[in-house]
């Protein structure tokens, strides 16, 4: 855009706005190169600072919507990167026991070792009966499971690591006679409501972790 100066009378000289002088110039070109320069190393470390979603996220609780998990499926969440199994078992008699095979009692059936929270401490190991909440992960070298429901002659039913022939039944304890020596660890975790599970968070009142736990 032209720029316009004011007219002035006979013999009046015509002022011209103020020049930037080079020095000026180059002062002023510097301190903003400076600046933006500055900014540009600062920011990596003000990011640092700020956790990304991920990081939030590994260790927060997971809520679980099971209202469509049928009696006998078992669904599979991935919770502070491990496998969850989230069972839903065959409807049983109220103070029924889950069967263990007879000629392969488990090693810890009553719960014993550390590997549940107090309030899962019981013989379905687990806040309610009908829902089994395990980690995946076999606790004689890590393998995950498989899940094995079907009851057959040679199969009460359960999990099976195919890597060294550990077995446990759908409560995640261990059989007799298989190198794993502990049951599957149960997480922490609390029904929302009916259809709601919120893994890694307790019932109100309890307080357990992972870290509690002898094996996992």
């Amino acid at each position: 855009m032209p720029v316009h100066y004011a007219a002035t009378g006979p013999g009046e000289k015509i002022s011209e706005p103020p020049q930037t002088t080079r020095r000026e110039f180059l002062y002023l070109a510097t301190v903003a190169t400076t600046a933006i320069g500055v900014a540009s190393l600062a920011w990596p470390f003000i990011d640092q600072m700020d956790p990304s979603s991920d990081v939030i996220a590994a260790g927060s609780p997971l809520t679980v919507d099971i209202s469509k998990v049928e009696p006998g499926q078992q669904i599979l969440v991935t919770w502070r990167g491990r496998p969850i199994f989230i069972t839903h078992r065959t409807p049983m008699p109220h103070g029924a026991e889950i069967p263990i095979d007879a000629g392969s009692v488990g090693r810890d059936p009553q719960s014993q070792a550390a590997q549940q929270p107090p309030y899962a401490k019981n013989w379905s190991r687990s806040v309610k009966p009908e829902f089994a909440v395990l980690v995946g992960i076999c606790t004689h070298l890590g393998c995950i499971p498989t899940f094995r429901p079907t009851v057959t002659a040679d199969w009460p039913g359960g999990y099976l690591c195919q890597c060294h022939g550990s077995k446990y039944d759908l409560a995640g304890r261990v059989f007799r006679g298989v190198p794993a020596p502990y049951n599957l660890p149960v997480p922490p975790y609390r029904f929302e409501n009916d259809t709601t599970l919120v893994i890694g968070d307790n019932p109100q009142g309890s307080e357990f972790s992972l870290d509690d736990v002898e094996q996992l």
